[in-house]
């Protein structure tokens, strides 16, 4: 799988050496095509998500840790709001330029204010980055001359601590919508966990998304051109720029609208349960490991 338009030269190459190439959305199959590898040798083989790990049910909310205040060295101490009883925005994403947090930072950050009961809670890691999260924010908002609100600024958390496998159904429980912004996935591993879970996702309408996302069971956020990525190995790809706008719209409708957000994440369920479970991906492999099989016993009896 690949999350920008286009697979370099040598991956092409390698992949025409292959008898055939499993990807995991029509994305990639059109991807892999343009990009020069043989649509003869390309398969789409969507990826599961283990609906019962995920599931909304039987599983208790794991309380949220209000560390990570962004903005909390800015107000009294007595001052300070807790994220209990709010509106609760999760995203999850490692902190790099491609997953849009700079666009989820300004969406957020001018939406909502303080007299919002809402709160948006990244849970991130460092990618060849030093872990200066509120640093980068803060220099950000600056950077594009956001004002303080009136009413203060809205809760804003982010933290980097580790997450045991097990407790993420929990995190997600805690939740009331998930929202990524990202410019490109190769499929979107939180995307899939946040909606067998049943939250309503408000995600980028472009790349491996595209695959099980749809206007019924989520909310994509509207692609407002390409661009091209300017540094690192893949420089000169091509891949989306989401609209702030609308994302800003979609957490804006998602928040004063929770009961059509619950019905959509449940909408979101339904989907992975009857389409991406361990059970409906393994039928489909095993489909074709069997079509492989007869396909390659054929070729021997005509050999012999």
């Amino acid at each position: 799988m690949f999350e920008t338009d286009r697979v370099n030269l040598e991956h092409v190459k390698r992949c025409n050496r292959m008898e055939e190439v499993w990807v995991p959305s029509d994305f990639n199959m059109k991807t892999f095509a343009d990009s020069g590898v043989d649509p003869s040798k390309l398969v789409k083989v969507v990826q599961s998500v283990d609906v019962s790990f995920f599931s909304p049910h039987d599983v208790e909310a794991f309380p949220l840790p209000e560390t990570g205040q962004v903005f909390a060295l800015e107000k009294e101490e007595s001052d300070r709001t807790s994220i209990i009883d709010h509106f609760i925005f999760l995203s999850i994403f490692k902190w790099e330029y491609r997953k849009g947090w700079h666009l989820l930072i300004k969406a957020y950050l001018r939406e909502f204010s303080a007299k919002d009961r809402v709160a948006l809670y990244i849970l991130t890691n460092a990618y060849h980055t030093d872990r200066t999260y509120r640093d980068d924010i803060i220099a950000y908002v600056k950077e594009i001359g956001l004002k303080k609100p009136v009413h203060g600024w809205p809760l804003l958390y982010v933290n980097d601590y580790h997450i045991p496998q097990l407790r993420l159904p929990n995190i997600y429980k805690a939740a009331n919508a998930f929202v990524l912004p990202s410019r490109g996935e190769g499929w979107g591993r939180p995307h899939v966990e946040a909606m067998s879970m049943g939250l309503p996702v408000i995600a980028t309408n472009w790349s491996g998304m595209t695959e099980y996302m749809t206007e019924t069971n989520s909310y994509p956020i509207y692609v407002e051109r390409l661009v091209e990525v300017e540094e690192g190995p893949f420089k000169g790809h091509l891949w989306a720029e989401p609209s702030a706008t609308h994302l800003q719209s979609l957490m804006r409708h998602v928040f004063m609208n929770p009961l059509e957000a619950e019905a959509k994440g449940q909408l979101a369920r339904k989907t992975m349960v009857e389409k991406y479970s361990p059970e409906i991906v393994t039928k489909q492999i095993v489909g074709h490991l069997m079509r492989i099989h007869s396909k390659k016993t054929a070729k021997c009896s005509t050999d012999a």
